[in-house]
């Protein structure tokens, strides 16, 4: 029977919430189990240990903190068909996917790692998110299959949790010595930098949200990802790739296997590839085919994505080596086997894609605009009853507007929403004109008893950005929130509400955070990036009264910029040096990377003559001073308290420009 229980950061599912969860029990097509007997099937080992510790002294991964999802209990405080997913993703070990030629390791990170047997060793497929968890996973593989070296490397595409591991399973001195290539398709530095980095900070406290960094582990917090339990808390870290791939097709052999690199831009990540073992006939389908329906928009931020053109490159996929597959592999969740269920699979995901762009668009043009979309558009019966059309790590409302938004913008072409006050100056007036708090609290629990928990929050929010230290709308809003969340069938979904909940309720604790940028992914930024970056660090209001020119030369690589400072905003232009600078500042890349990761401050490398000034030194000594470092812990939720969270892997913890004495 499914059951309710109290947790001290959350409340049950109320009668409104259990007969929500009753009605999907009931609609939805839980007698199709084919795939609890696909992700067992090849199973080889489990280690015995269910945590794995990072060379931190943290805890790493820890599968064993949702052993609760094995008591077959149901709760009503999940969506069930999210239960069901979250089941499914407790798979845990090694496994076998090609007898004798292909193995994954699923359930040690977000991602799955997978092992190519070739000649001599083994390639390895997308290393997770740290080199710890990528370690523990090819220490099983070790163990159970012998020792082999690892003679290549694949990243499928340009997301941490498929790259960030890379140090656990090989050494970087094999891949500069070349006895190791490292795969990945064309664009994917590019991409791996500028989305970590350029909104970094801003997109790992979104993160918090669609992730649940902060939630407690339990069916009243965080129970599953979608495409895995959750992200690892490990060091991540970047080898670059030796070997690009640059062509739409293209053929590779490495110690003995036969590879087909699809390009796939534009689709889950703007730089990813799927495979074709042709030897094997077996497909690699990356990220782009995973058991559900992805995020078109992501909850952290990211470019929006075309899922018109993720839907074209399924169907190319289905038609060059879909319909000679024996086996379909990926980076997220299980295998399918058999020639028609991948098919079906294929065609399943290609068509839902292909729907939510087009069918969005249909209504978009008779009118439906971004602030009603999420309402109105449906997936088509047949889809909703096929378990790879479900929305896990997207949902259906959010990846709408995302589509939406990607044609026509963020505006629903109402003046009124065009340029409107923000949600503090506006909120004082809605709640006077609503009479106060008072009434709106009092309506407010009667929608909440009704079950109404969204026409709560229209209510309640305006009270608490106009109110932030009123106790009872904070908490009020914090049931509302609780109630959405547990009825939620996506993770990134259910997150947001529960993560908003836990604010309200209790502020931001203190502690260590996840951070996209450890030093690897530092270094890893082009001269430009990094000055594109300082860019975006640079106050506006500082820098406006300041106007100087500096040319910047890097021997070691013979790069040079040319870098004005105008208007309060910083420029830079590669291959250009200005006529008459203010300064030039000479210093070898290999150096400026030690200043870009804290190592060296820049003044400290001026000062022992590893760089050397040119001119007055006055400009630089002023830019250093006009960088703002920015701060993980800012508010989201009106009046929370944050607490001080410290990214574990800040690389830009101390300046680069500045004395590493503080001067």
């Amino acid at each position: 029977m499914p059951s309710s229980h109290f947790h001290p950061l959350g409340k049950p599912a109320s009668p409104v919430t259990v007969a929500a969860q009753q009605a999907q029990r009931a609609g939805l097509p839980f007698d199709d189990e084919r795939d609890f007997a696909e992700a067992r099937r090849g199973f080889l080992a489990a280690p015995e240990y269910r945590q794995i510790m990072s060379g931190a002294g943290n805890v790493a991964w820890n599968i064993g903190a949702y052993d609760f999802l094995l008591s077959g209990e149901q709760y009503d405080s999940i969506h069930p068909s999210l239960q069901r997913q979250a089941t499914l993703n407790m798979e845990f070990g090694l496994f076998e996917v090609v007898p004798g030629h292909i193995y994954q390791v699923r359930g040690f990170d977000l991602a799955n790692i997978s092992f190519i047997r070739s000649d001599t060793g083994w390639i390895v497929f997308d290393p997770l998110t740290c080199k710890e968890t990528a370690a523990a996973a090819l220490a099983l593989v070790t163990e159970h299959l012998g020792e082999r070296p690892v003679v290549g490397v694949v990243y499928s595409h340009s997301h941490v949790d498929h790259f960030g591991g890379v140090r656990g399973v090989v050494d970087e001195a094999d891949v500069r010595a070349g006895r190791v290539p490292i795969i990945a398709p064309v664009g994917f530095m590019d991409h791996a930098i500028a989305e970590n980095v350029y909104a970094g900070t801003a997109m790992n406290r979104r993160a918090f949200y669609q992730y649940g960094t902060l939630l407690d582990r339990s069916p009243f917090g965080h129970v599953d990802q979608a495409i895995g339990k959750g992200v690892a808390a490990g060091t991540s870290g970047l080898i670059a790739p030796t070997v690009t791939i640059t062509g739409d097709l293209e053929e590779l052999t490495v110690d003995g296997v036969r590879m087909v690199f699809q390009n796939t831009p534009g689709t889950e990540a703007p730089a990813e590839m799927n495979t074709w073992f042709p030897d094997l006939r077996a497909f690699w389908a990356a990220e782009n085919i995973v058991a559900t329906i992805h995020n078109i928009y992501t909850l952290r931020g990211a470019l929006i994505r075309d899922a018109l053109e993720w839907s074209r490159q399924i169907n190319r996929a289905l038609y060059l080596f879909g319909r000679e597959a024996d086996v379909m592999f990926a980076s997220h969740s299980w295998p399918r086997w058999g020639n028609d269920r991948i098919q079906e699979v294929m065609r399943a995901q290609r068509d839902t894609y292909a729907h939510l762009n087009n069918g969005v668009l249909h209504l978009a043009n008779q009118g439906v605009t971004i602030n009603e979309i999420h309402n109105v558009y449906q997936v088509p019966a047949a889809l909703q009853r096929q378990w790879p059309a479900r929305s896990y790590h997207g949902s259906v409302g959010h990846n709408a507007r995302g589509v939406l938004n990607r044609y026509l913008g963020y505006w629903d072409a109402n003046p009124a929403t065009l340029l409107p006050p923000s949600p503090r100056d506006a909120a004082p007036l809605k709640v006077e004109m609503m009479g106060g708090a008072d009434p709106i609290l009092q309506r407010s629990h009667a929608l909440v008893e009704q079950g109404e928990y969204l026409l709560a929050v229209e209510l309640l929010n305006p009270l608490v950005h106009a109110e932030p230290g009123n106790e009872p709308a904070r908490h009020l809003l914090a049931d509302a929130f609780e109630q959405v969340g547990y009825q939620q069938e996506s993770p990134s979904v259910r997150n947001s509400f529960l993560a908003a909940s836990l604010e309200l309720r209790s502020g931001i604790p203190t502690g260590a955070a996840p951070s996209s940028t450890g030093p690897d992914l530092i270094r890893a930024l082009s001269t430009g990036q990094f000055l594109d970056f300082l860019g975006i660090r640079l106050d506006p209001a500082r820098a406006q009264e300041h106007a100087f020119t500096i040319n910047l030369v890097t021997p070691d690589n013979g790069e040079r910029f040319a870098i004005e400072l105008r208007h309060g905003t910083l420029t830079n232009l590669e291959g250009f040096l200005a006529e008459a600078p203010d300064l030039t500042l000479t210093i070898d890349r290999s150096d400026l990377e030690q200043a870009m990761t804290g190592q060296a401050p820049l003044a400290q490398q001026v000062a022992d003559g590893r760089a050397t000034v040119e001119g007055d030194p006055a400009p630089l000594l002023a830019l250093a001073d006009m960088l703002v470092h920015f701060e993980l812990g800012f508010e989201i939720m009106p009046g929370t308290v944050a607490g001080h969270l410290v990214p574990e892997l800040d690389a830009f913890a101390q300046d680069p420009l500045a004395d590493s004495s503080g001067g």
